[in-house]
């Protein structure tokens, strides 16, 4: 089973070297890297050429944000099941994507996630915010749960039947999608109770109190797309349950 790992890049040199090193390292060997950058004008592209030999794909273009490179992504890849490390983002353990694989080939699921820990830019020992999930119902989505995006791996036939991010959102776009597909009630998905992804602190969904009003008017877009009842007590929910994450 192939593994796709798709990362969005653009003048990140700062923290891809962290990233690609942390797929680089897994133990399970057959994955491919897919780096979609967005025409940088720093070193990005050089350091990820210099420091990764396994499988790779580079696109370096100019797209139309991180939603148009990770369709690209998506579109590139060519792995039975897709996952994404962003640029500012490594994956926890060498282990993640053996037991990810296994997740899938021993229960018959569709998709995989697991836990998020938001960390400290500088020291990323440090845990600002800790993203425990949990597995998933049908009933969950009224209450405005999502699994951590990053974390969640997908088959690709998940995409080919869903589609891709709606470039209509510019940060909301993976609520979107998620609830396009954990609606889905053909579909399966399973939760594993570990940390899979590290996120630097300050991503484009909470960088600014604009972008967080932005990310919200776009998750009420997201719900009432896709014909959830009561999208304004759906998204009290979702932004209420964010709370727990600084207490964890």
């Amino acid at each position: 089973m192939e593994i796709s790992i798709i990362t969005a890049t653009y003048n990140s040199e700062a923290s891809i070297l962290s990233a690609i090193k942390s797929v680089a390292v897994q133990d399970y060997l057959n994955v491919e890297l897919v780096i979609v950058d967005g025409g940088s004008s720093d070193n990005t592209v050089s350091i990820v050429k210099d420091n990764y030999s396994r499988p790779l794909k580079i696109i370096s273009e100019k797209d139309k944000g991180i939603y148009d490179a990770l369709n690209k992504g998506v579109k590139a890849a060519s792995g039975d099941i897709i996952g994404l490390v962003h640029s500012d983002d490594f994956l926890a353990s060498p282990d993640i994507i053996s037991e990810v694989v296994a997740a899938f080939q021993q229960n018959e699921v569709d998709g995989v996630y697991g836990d998020l820990q938001y960390v400290n830019k500088e020291d990323t020992s440090k845990v600002i915010r800790y993203w425990k999930s949990e597995q998933f119902y049908p009933g969950l989505l009224k209450e405005g749960w999502m699994p951590a995006h990053p974390t969640l791996f997908l088959r690709k036939e998940v995409y080919d039947k869903h589609g891709l991010f709606n470039l209509n959102y510019r940060i909301a776009a993976d609520y979107d999608l998620m609830l396009r597909i954990f609606s889905d009630s053909v579909l399966n998905f399973m939760y594993l109770p570990r940390v899979i992804t590290k996120m630097r602190v300050g991503g484009a969904s909470n960088r600014s109190l604009s972008n967080i009003k932005l990310k919200s008017a776009e998750d009420l877009l997201a719900l009432k797309a896709n014909g959830m009842r009561d999208p304004y007590k759906i998204l009290a929910y979702k932004n209420i349950s964010k709370l727990k994450q600084f207490l964890k």
